[in-house]
């Protein structure tokens, strides 16, 4: 189910509407059920993934934190698991019609051999992982005992991304590096879909195992709150990468919904879909038709289709998360802000404070800084920043495309990092420059336009299909600088119209330092920004719908 479409809007207002009729605790078991329903939408068998993510790292917190298991601190988890297999894996989805249009065919969707396999596999798994936990309880050193609980949670989680994401990648890679050496190999392939999100639901679900075991953070002892805390439906497909820490003690209290919250969530969403219809499904026509095109590409062609596609892919993500954001407002739950215009980023460092909020900081507080950080010679650290930009690369999806993209966003961070030692100056911390004079703002506009053309370069690398196009690409710009015969089409006019009005929106936030800039104009004009970001809204409504960029990773 996708935010952009009429099913999801039908879907919230009911959620919506049942939701401020229930007491906080019926509240939290409705949002895991909807939640639940929002993702089996899609594919109701991957449903058992999050269910296993999910009892796997409650059962490692508490583990971790107490070195035992209460009763009902396993049944409960136990009991979920199971029944999650029995009904996502068990049961036969394809035998569903479409919302509408018949009757099940009760005979397909109840097949009694998937039934008993799944149901004897399950229990079998709970048994074993039991006696792993029982194993581990009776250890007498404490910190090997963490250590070894921890184990399991990376294990799972990281076995779940290696297998549904990774496998096939890597297999194609060394009987690639074979052939090259001269030796056949016939590799094995699995038939498998990426499942939605599954890169955002398991660094999610394994900050918070090992938050706990930096002890950062205390494991609940509700199964329920952990459980909606990985499968909240606003973030599941796409994020932000919340941390336990900051989601399950809104879960575990009352939540108070204010006008101004609501107003607020309803910005956002408006703001979000703004970005998303009007501009993001604007412009990918134009994008799509330049890196898929298999005729004679010019100078401007490339410059057009990088530029746009950072457009395409900064209003696709950020609108997303608005949207999440918003709609997480409407409920009383606050989310994390995920992008702090990274296009007015004047270096690399700057732009990773900026961009992905809530994967830059899971990367550099659980990868970075346990390889070390800043601590050590200048070689050490940029080994460090290589290492976790290509492994951010590699996050992104399974293709060397992305490791490369990895390996430049790592290397102008040393670049930059560099520079920086050779000055003497510590980087800038973002935000420390704004509000100062007319001038310095718009000195620092003109390093963000410049900084743009290294972060276009980038989105290059990241949209190309093959390493053949980017070189092609490459050289392009090279060669072929100032052919300005283009070849590809035009932006629709909502995405022309919305590029305009978000500019002004943005240089106007940065301007005055302050996400809630348009809270502070009189309401008049406050309602005449908002109607023109509706109108052009309904304007894009004709483009051709894309799905969420962010969805493939």
């Amino acid at each position: 189910m996708l935010f952009n479409s009429p099913e999801f809007v039908v879907f919230f207002l009911l959620v919506y509407c049942l939701y401020l009729g229930l007491s906080f605790r019926l509240q939290n078991y409705m949002l895991l059920v909807v939640s639940y329903i929002f993702y089996g939408w899609w594919d109701a068998r991957f449903l058992f993934l999050v269910a296993l993510s999910t009892t796997i790292d409650f059962w490692v917190g508490l583990m971790i934190e107490n070195g035992r298991l209460q009763l009902r601190q396993w049944l409960m988890p136990a009991a979920f698991f199971v029944l999650s297999a029995v009904i996502f894996l068990g049961l036969d989805w394809t035998g569903l019609p479409a919302l509408g249009s018949g009757y099940p065919d009760l005979g397909r969707l109840l097949n009694i051999r998937m039934l008993a396999l799944s149901l004897a596999g399950s229990v079998a798994f709970v048994v074993l992982i039991s006696a792993v936990f029982s194993t581990l309880s009776r250890m007498k050193d404490e910190g090997r005992r963490r250590f070894r609980c921890l184990h399991v949670s990376l294990i799972t989680q990281l076995g779940l991304l290696a297998v549904f994401k990774y496998f096939n990648f890597f297999v194609d890679s060394l009987s690639a590096a074979l052939a090259g050496v001269g030796i056949e190999s016939s590799p094995l392939h699995l038939n498998i879909v990426l499942p939605v999100g599954i890169s955002f639901y398991t660094f999610q679900s394994l900050s918070y195992t090992i938050d706990i075991y930096r002890r950062q953070f205390k494991p609940t002892d509700r199964f329920s709150d952990f459980a909606l805390f990985v499968a909240y439906f606003p973030q599941l497909q796409a994020g932000p990468i919340e941390r336990g820490r900051h989601i399950i003690p809104q879960l575990a209290r009352p939540r108070t919904l204010t006008i101004e919250q609501t107003s607020r969530g309803l910005y956002l969403i408006v703001l979000g879909f703004f970005k998303k219809v009007a501009i993001a499904d604007g412009v990918s026509p134009v994008v799509d038709h330049i890196f898929g095109s298999s005729g004679r590409v010019t100078w401007i062609d490339v410059v057009a289709a990088s530029a746009l596609f950072a457009v395409q892919i900064y209003c696709d993500f950020s609108g997303y998360t608005d949207i999440a954001r918003g709609i997480s407002k409407m409920l009383g739950i606050n989310m994390i802000v995920n992008f702090n215009q990274p296009y007015f980023a004047t270096n690399p460092q700057d732009f990773w404070r900026r961009w992905h909020i809530s994967l830059s900081t899971w990367l550099r507080d659980y990868l970075y800084v346990p390889l070390g950080g800043n601590q050590g010679g200048l070689a050490f650290i940029c080994r460090n920043l290589m290492i976790t930009m290509m492994l951010g690369g590699l996050w992104h999806g399974a293709s060397w495309n992305f490791v490369l993209w990895g390996f430049y966003q790592g290397a102008a961070l040393c670049v930059y990092r560099i520079w920086s030692e050779y000055r003497g100056k510590p980087a800038p911390v973002v935000g420390s420059e704004l509000g100062l004079s007319s001038g310095h703002i718009a000195r620092r506009l003109l390093a963000s336009a410049g900084f743009l053309i290294v972060v276009c370069y980038g989105w290059l690398l990241f949209r190309a299909h093959s390493f053949a196009q980017i070189v092609n690409f490459t050289s392009l710009l090279i060669s072929d600088f100032g052919d300005l015969d283009y070849g590809g089409r035009a932006p629709r006019l909502s995405a022309l119209f919305g590029m305009a009005l978000l500019v002004a929106m943005e240089i106007v936030q940065y301007w005055k330092s302050d996400p809630c800039f348009y809270q502070r104009f009189p309401v008049p004009i406050r309602g005449f920004l908002i109607a023109a970001m509706i109108a052009i809204t309904l304007m894009g409504m004709s483009n051709e719908p894309a799905q969420f960029i962010y969805f493939q990773f």
